[in-house]
C-alpha cells in the first residue's frame, strides 16, 4: 500500500530533519512572527536569497511551510498542522522518556536504610 504524499509531508522525521539546520531553525523563528517574503527572510539572516529559497523549498517539501503569491513575490508562512504534528511528536517522546524514568526510579531500593 502506498503512503500518501500528505502523510509523508507531515511525518515527524521529515519535520525534525527540516529543523535540524540552524538556518532553517532561524527561518522558523522569523516565520513564527508572521508571514514573510524570501527577501524579508534573507535580510534577517547571514545567507543569500537563493540559499533562503533552497531552505524554504526543503521546508515546504517537509510540510513545515506554505506560500502564497503576492504580486511578484512568494510570501511564506508556517503550516499550523505541521507545527501541531511536531509538538505532538515531541510530547510523545517526553511521555515515553518520563515513563521509562519512572520505571527506573521505582525499581531502585532506597539508599541509607538501617543496617
Amino acid at each position: 500500500m502506498a503512503v500518501s504524499q500528505a502523510y509523508r509531508a507531515l511525518a515527524p522525521s521529515a519535520l525534525h530533519a527540516a529543523l535540524a539546520d540552524p538556518t532553517r531553525e532561524a527561518i522558523v523563528r522569523l516565520l513564527a512572527e508572521g508571514e514573510r517574503s524570501v527577501g524579508e527572510i534573507a535580510a534577517n539572516l547571514p545567507v543569500s536569497r537563493p540559499a533562503v529559497s533552497k531552505h524554504l523549498r526543503l521546508m515546504q517539501g517537509a510540510g513545515l511551510v506554505h506560500f502564497r503569491s503576492a504580486g511578484t513575490r512568494n510570501v511564506y508562512a508556517l503550516d499550523p498542522a505541521a507545527l501541531a504534528a511536531l509538538r505532538d511528536d515531541v510530547d510523545r517522546l517526553w511521555r515515553r522518556a518520563l515513563a521509562r524514568y519512572a520505571l527506573v526510579a521505582n525499581n531502585r531500593k532506597p539508599r541509607g536504610g538501617s543496617r
